[in-house]
Order: C-alpha cells, then sequence, then structure tokens
C-alpha cells in the first residue's frame, strides 16, 4: 500500500501544503497521502511530536510518515530517514523525531544533501520526492547512508515514588483540556486507594470515566485513550479557567498509613 501521512506547520491558507502533495503526486499518481495536521503551532516540534507519536501506530505498518518542521532552522542537521516499529518517517534532524520514540530507532539514514543548500523549500524539493519513491517501494537507505544518532531533545518525564507523581501537561487541546504525561499504568502501580490530584488552585480526589461524568463547569480527571491522565472543566476551556498552559505542573499525592502516622 502506497500510504504516506502529512505532518507540518504549513497551515491552510498558502501553496505549501498542495506543492508539496504535487511533487509526490507527479512520482506516484497513485499514492494515498493522509493529511494528519497542518495546524501545528508554528516551530513548536513538541506539538508537531505529540500529535504523530499519538497516532501514527494506528496505521498500517509499512505507512511513510512526512514531517515538515523547522526544515529550514539553522539547528537541523540535514534530512533524515528512520524505519522504526515497521514505520518509516522522513523529517528533518532537529530533534523533533527524537520525541516519537522511547527506545532507539532501529535503523537511521542520513539523505544525502546534493543541492541541499540550494533549496528554500527542501520538504517539496528533497523529503517529498523520497516520500514518495519510499512509500511506491524504495527503500530509505538508497537515499543515504547510515547514521548512528540523531539530533535529540529531552522530553518532560515523570517522577513517581511512593508518596507521590509529578508530570506535566504536554499538550492543552483544542478544548482546553489538559492532557500530562502521567500513564495510567505508573498511577496504577503507586496507587494505594486514596489520592489527590493536584492542578494549579484545584484539587480533586476522583477519576471519572469521560469528560461528561461532572457538572458542566466542573473539573474532571480522567485517564484519555492514550493512557495519560487528562484534567479540564466540563464545557470550559480548562486551560484559561484553571490558569495552566504546556509543561504546568500537575501533582498526584498518595495517602499511605506511613504517610499519615
Amino acid at each position: 500500500m502506497a500510504l504516506i501521512t502529512f505532518t507540518s506547520d504549513f497551515g491552510d491558507r498558502d501553496y505549501y501544503v498542495p506543492a508539496v502533495k504535487a511533487k509526490m503526486l507527479s512520482i506516484n499518481p497513485q499514492l494515498s497521502i493522509i493529511d494528519i495536521t497542518h495546524h501545528v503551532n508554528n516551530y513548536d516540534v513538541a506539538h508537531a511530536a505529540f500529535i504523530l507519536k499519538s497516532v501514527y501506530k494506528e496505521f498500517p505498518k509499512g505507512t511513510v510518515h512526512l514531517v515538515a518542521m523547522n526544515g529550514t532552522s539553522n539547528i537541523t542537521d540535514g534530512f533524515i530517514g528512520i524505519k522504526h516499529e515497521e514505520h518509516i518517517f522522513l523529517g528533518p534532524n532537529n530533534g523533533m523525531l527524537s520525541l516519537l520514540f522511547d527506545t532507539e530507532p532501529g535503523i537511521i539514514v542520513q539523505f544525502a544533501d546534493i543541492h541541499l543548500k540550494e533549496s528554500t523549500f527542501p520538504t517539496k524539493d528533497i523529503l517529498a520526492p523520497i516520500a514518495a519513491k519510499v512509500a511506491s517501494g524504495a527503500a530509505i537507505h538508497d537515499f543515504g547512508g547510515p547514521l548512528q544518532q540523531i539530533r535529540k531533545m529531552l522530553p518532560r518525564h515523570v517522577k513517581a515514588n511512593k508518596k507521590q507523581i509529578l508530570g506535566h501537561v504536554v499538550r492543552v487541546d483544542n478544548y482546553g483540556n489538559l492532557i500530562t504525561n502521567i500513564e495510567k499504568a505508573i498511577f496504577d502501580k503507586l496507587n494505594p486507594g486514596k489520592f489527590t490530584i493536584q492542578f494549579g488552585r484545584e484539587t480533586t480526589q476522583e477519576i471519572q470515566q469521560s469528560y461528561d461524568l461532572v457538572e458542566p463547569g466542573d473539573c474532571f480527571a480522567f485517564f484519555n485513550s492514550l493512557g495519560l491522565l487528562e484534567i479540564g472543566i466540563n464545557h470550559g476551556h480548562g486551560g484559561d479557567l484553571l490558569g495552566l498552559r504546556y509543561d504546568s505542573p500537575v501533582f498526584i499525592h498518595f495517602e499511605t498509613e506511613e504517610n499519615t502516622l
């Protein structure tokens, strides 16, 4: 299956997205190109990584994932291809792709930089032809040589012990709901039965099953389909009303016999 996903911060008001698609389709008109989003916050590689990491495993193995983020930035060290868990990722080597994986990627290729400096639109001129050809059956090795390690960015990690979990907001979604990096598996392992979730000035001692099991205007907390703790306000913009944003801390305090002595 010749399937490509496309993620960028290009928006939909300019020619950038159709130009990239036209380049790929001119190589193989049978390609299926799926837009994940082109409304990533400008230059926000953490936003792009969160969205793609949340969804790429839902696509069939062998899917090519094209990412356009900060491709002309001076922190970009060329362009790379990665094969990981039978998915293929193409994008700039600026740290963004490192945020997609919890383990080291299986195969990394540094694409040849011929004519790289001549292009002001490398997503169209360099990555789009490679994406089209790889989706059509070529190997990423056909376009460059092996690379030992990609440029890395360090994500926020949860700190956890028997007394508490400290996590952070990793995404404020379109509804103002706050998605954290606190995983259900960690919570279930440490939870003694009684706990308090603290976010901003608010606290709750309950975890719901979904958004609408509290009254409009009330706070909720539940583990979403990604297995991550999500908090917010029913029918309200949690980020604005709670005064929280990306990277704001979220605590879960556990009540144990040891803590109450």
